[in-house]
């Protein structure tokens, strides 16, 4: 599981600065854990150079080393347990009984005039729980469009709609990848609205926004580094199973600073248990709510994935024996709210048992741009990588 989760992160890093680099500016927001799932699918009928590319941009050639093939995979896959060890991880993350809602769409569409491999077929089911969805893209495009986003909408309880726009699914596609992600969590300590107030955000040295101020005083994990200068803090969902951490640069240093500098090293390093102290902690959080559709087949070309969305190099001979099998479109959209909400914590205070002193409280102000992501404690597995570069303003 640990090679699998700094995959993970490495491959959220690349995705990070390639998407950065090109929407300079912007607010970003993806979940590096649903696409490796959903580009997983695709890998496990991919094959000779097609499959090699993957597994480099996915960060899976150092796993699938260090996996020796179990029965069950070794059959659906010559990556061998990479697929069985993603669908385990996936399963400890999304479970029932947590406190949070994680809905993903996850589907491959293929064109009708195609035929599939019924090993691959019931390998994907097995081990991605998802289907191959056949459609016909040139006779029914529109019906096909509006299916498909019909059944994202279903999967992510309404908030995901028009994954697809007019005129996006083109007649003559043979395979789309569909991934979109929807979050809702509540903090273990929650942000009182009433303590939510109008504060001005800077979204550069000249220009600011009126943004809904959230904020409260708890203690939480909080460190302050100091090459670049920044603080690093994280906020607990409820059960602690999961947790976002933002990532503030403070004083002097810019947010470019710290984007420049971040990699699987520091991220580890700035985000260690030698460095993440519980303190006592004045957090200033704006309200924010990004919902961001990517369409990412230049991105994944520009990372190294190249033949799959070629029509003559592409070799997906284990989906299909068909010949000119290749993936069209890779569309990936995400959702999430950050507000107040939270459970209520019971917390008795000892208040009269203690000589009142003024604790020396940390600050944390968020009023300028941040980076965060949302993880899963137990397997450190990054959900949801952003930046908050400009909130909406406050109405």
């Amino acid at each position: 599981m640990d090679s699998l989760s700094t995959a993970n992160l490495e491959f959220c890093l690349d995705m990070f600065k390639e998407l950065n680099n090109n929407h300079v500016g912007d607010n970003i927001f993806f979940s590096p854990l649903s696409l490796l799932y959903a580009l997983s699918m695709i890998l496990l009928g991919a094959r000779g150079n097609s499959a090699e590319q993957m597994q480099k941009v996915l960060h899976f050639n150092h796993v699938a080393e260090s996996l020796r093939p179990d029965q069950d995979s070794a059959k659906c896959s010559q990556t061998g347990r990479i697929h069985s060890e993603f669908g385990a991880l996936f399963s400890q993350i999304n479970q029932p009984d947590s406190n949070y809602t994680l809905s993903i769409a996850n589907r491959l569409y293929g064109s009708q005039g195609m035929t599939f491999h019924q090993q691959y077929l019931s390998c994907s089911e097995k081990l991605y729980q998802s289907r191959l969805q056949a459609v016909d893209f040139q006779k029914s495009t529109e019906e096909t469009r509006q299916a498909i986003n019909a059944w994202v909408a279903r999967k992510t309880n309404g908030k995901i709609t028009n994954l697809f726009g007019k005129g996006t699914i083109d007649p003559s596609s043979v395979m789309v990848l569909v991934n979109a992600i929807y979050f809702k969590g509540q903090w273990q300590n929650k942000f009182q609205e009433r303590e939510t107030i109008k504060t001005p955000f800077q979204l550069s040295k000249a220009k600011s926004v009126i943004v809904e101020m959230m904020q409260q005083t708890g203690t939480f994990k909080l460190a302050f580094i100091k090459e670049p200068q920044m603080q690093v803090l994280e906020l607990p969902y409820v059960n602690h199973r999961l947790s976002m951490i933002i990532l503030l640069p403070v004083g002097t240093a810019s947010l470019e600073q710290v984007e420049k500098q971040l990699n699987l090293k520091t991220f580890r390093k700035w985000t260690s248990s030698s460095n993440m102290r519980e303190r006592d902690v004045e957090v200033h959080l704006p309200r924010f709510k990004l919902e961001i559709k990517y369409e990412l087949n230049s991105l994944l070309k520009s990372l190294g994935m190249t033949d799959v969305f070629h029509q003559i190099k592409a070799d997906l001979s284990g989906i299909s024996p068909a010949r000119g099998l290749y993936l069209s479109k890779v569309i990936h959209k995400s959702y999430v709210d950050v507000n107040e909400e939270g459970t209520e914590a019971a917390v008795a205070t000892g208040d009269n048992l203690v000589v009142k002193r003024l604790p020396i409280r940390a600050q944390f102000m968020a009023n300028h741009p941040f980076l965060f992501f949302i993880k899963h404690t137990g397997t450190n597995t990054i959900l949801f990588c952003g930046k908050l570069a400009s909130p909406s303003p406050s109405p």
